[in-house]
């Protein structure tokens, strides 16, 4: 399954195609986003309410108690959008970072071996991590957390390996 459109923080040469993209699973936002919204909800109850006498303290407090709340929910929503794993034939991708943008990026010849974790959150709501250990570290290289749908990323590894192995074999 190759992409027509990709990602701009990165160059991808003619014969290398995108097989998978993702984002974190939303439960990765935490809290925040939730949080948040109730947040800019009682402010603007609490400011409603109390302006029909006037504008007063309370008033004031709800405005600013429903900023926050924005603020919350739009700094935990950015932090969540800004971050991607890519697998394509030939390099595994993760991008983070808001201000600043940090990308790791290595090629899959490196890749040793794979580990799939998943807690039972996770098993429930669809998302573990996969971690991506490389020849001559014993450390993981790579790990896409809270990753969705963490089978389907492992078999897309999985198989560009046996792909570029297959290729290998063949020169």
């Amino acid at each position: 399954m190759a992409f027509s459109t990709t990602p701009d923080w990165f160059h991808i040469s003619d014969d290398d195609d995108i097989v998978w993209e993702s984002r974190p699973h939303p439960i990765s936002m935490g809290a925040g986003v939730p949080v948040g919204i109730g947040l800019v909800l009682l402010g603007f109850v609490l400011a409603g309410w109390t302006a029909t006498d006037g504008v007063n303290l309370l008033t004031i407090f709800g405005v600013l108690l429903a900023i926050a709340g924005g603020v919350l929910a739009g700094v935990r929503y950015l932090f969540w959008t800004n971050t991607r794993y890519v697998i394509t034939t030939s390099e595994l991708y993760k991008k983070y970072g808001v201000v600043s943008r940090d990308v790791t990026q290595f090629r899959l010849e490196r890749v040793q071996n794979t580990s799939l974790s998943q807690g039972v959150l996770g098993r429930a709501l669809g998302y573990g991590d996969l971690t991506v250990y490389t020849a001559g570290s014993g450390e993981p290289e790579l790990t896409f957390e809270r990753v969705p749908n963490p089978e389907r990323a492992s078999q897309h590894v999985s198989d560009q390996l046996e792909e570029s192995s297959t290729e290998e074999s063949a020169v």
